[in-house]
């Protein structure tokens, strides 16, 4: 039996929302604790795991501006009725 993946065709629900308000609260719980960690390793005199800290909240906090820029630009393009499915590959 061969297992066919779906294809989108769409006809995706009306109401279909994005995840990225769940990735922005999520981005910014590790946002608070990368900057805690760095601050406690600091604290502790433990300069290798501060830096490791630090650079994790710096690709946190630049998640975190990427994720705003997404929910700024709102929605996109979607195709309406009219238009066709896509073919599936051959």
């Amino acid at each position: 039996m061969r297992l066919v993946h779906p294809v989108r065709t769409g006809d995706e629900p009306v109401t279909a929302r994005s995840p990225l308000r769940l990735r922005l609260g999520l981005a910014l719980f590790g946002l608070v604790w990368t900057a805690f960690g760095t601050v406690a390793f600091a604290l502790a005199h433990r300069p290798w795991w501060a830096l490791a800290c630090g650079a994790l909240a710096l690709i946190t906090a630049v998640d975190v501006v990427m994720i705003l820029r997404h929910i700024r630009q709102g929605p996109h393009y979607q195709p309406g009725r009219d238009v066709p499915p896509y073919r599936r590959a051959p």
